[in-house]
């Protein structure tokens, strides 16, 4: 059995994690000291990402519209992760990152863009 960083669960919520080849369905669960992920199918298949190993999280936005899927970059690893529910988890996680650790993701403009520009 696998044992929880968190004390306090402020949020779970269903979630697909992207690590390796193919899409693993699970439970996003949000806490007081970490973010985790737990696997549906098997039980010792888990991501435990305490809040002081986060260095950014990367969110693509649309206008008003935030996607479900995000990335949260770590000291020593970038993880992906969708949730339907991804505005409510990234509001959470803001409460213990701060604003500057949440990030926009950039746009194909920006990318091309930034490609133009003079140096």
């Amino acid at each position: 059995m696998v044992q929880s960083l968190n004390t306090t669960a402020e949020l779970t919520t269903l979630g697909i994690s992207y690590l390796g080849i193919g899409a693993k369905y699970g439970k996003i669960l949000v806490g007081d000291r970490a973010f985790e992920f737990f696997n549906d199918n098997n039980v010792e298949d888990y991501i435990q990402i305490p809040w002081q190993n986060v260095t950014a999280v990367y969110v693509h936005v649309s206008g008003e519209r935030v996607s479900r899927r995000f990335k949260i970059k770590t000291d020593k690893v970038d993880l992906d992760f969708s949730a339907k529910e991804s505005g409510s988890v990234l509001k959470v996680m803001r409460e213990h990152l701060g604003n500057e650790k949440i990030l926009r993701m950039p746009t194909l403009w920006d990318t091309i863009r930034s490609h133009f520009k003079h140096k």
